[in-house]
């Protein structure tokens, strides 16, 4: 995810017009934020989703607050409302994930929750989340890819906090048994790096207007 202080400071950058600034969020977030869009609305349309969210990230960028964990959280909680409206429009979720008893008491052969999560960044174990039901994997795709903490994906999610360590925590064992399955990704195993904890930052805040709106062109 890079350092997170680096993240905040050019966030807070991008916020006083640093066009330079915004470009280096964009490449740092982008490519979670697209892979967790692709676990909502499939492969086809979750490049146009994710830009459009960019969109609007630009256009109220002012209006942020917070350091580099506040910054995911808010920059995923505009993604999954566009790729919600998008599926609304659509009429449906395209990835069906199966019914949750289908790897209910099936034992995964280790504990390779770890496994799961450092394959998650392959384009293959992004597939077989969207296999999961659907709680479970916006859940691991916020706590593990997006990087954010219990409390922000909860709010990004609108749900509890512990609800959304119960269902990341269901979704990484359901995935392990998955990727033991799947001979495709059953050795690609160096992706990303653990889970991390949660850690207290300071906020830091800023509501500077910038200069002129940024347009994709400008990522």
């Amino acid at each position: 995810m890079g350092d997170d202080a680096e993240l905040t400071a050019a966030v807070l950058a991008a916020q006083h017009g640093d066009e330079s600034a915004f470009r280096a969020v964009y490449r740092t977030v982008h490519p979670r934020l697209l892979g967790y869009v692709r676990t909502l609305v499939g492969d086809p349309d979750a490049e146009d989703v994710t830009s459009e969210s960019w969109l609007q990230i630009a256009r109220d960028l002012d209006r942020f607050s917070g350091d580099a964990d506040r910054f995911r959280g808010w920059a995923a909680r505009i993604a999954r409302n566009r790729a919600l409206d998008h599926i609304r429009m659509r009429g449906r979720r395209p990835a069906i994930g199966g019914d949750e008893a289908e790897l209910t008491g099936r034992p995964a052969e280790s504990d390779t929750a770890g496994e799961a999560i450092e394959a998650l960044a392959t384009g293959r174990t992004l597939d077989l989340i969207a296999r999961l039901p659907q709680d479970q994997a916006e859940a691991v795709v916020l706590r593990v890819v997006m990087g954010l903490d219990a409390k922000s994906a909860a709010e990004t999610l609108g749900k509890r906090p512990g609800a959304v360590r119960t269902a990341a925590h269901r979704g990484l064992k359901k995935l392990a048994e998955l990727l033991g399955d799947d001979a495709e990704t059953a050795g690609v195993l160096d992706a990303l790096p653990p889970q991390r904890d949660p850690r207290s930052r300071a906020v830091t805040s800023a509501t500077v207007t910038h200069g002129r709106t940024r347009t994709q062109k400008d990522m």
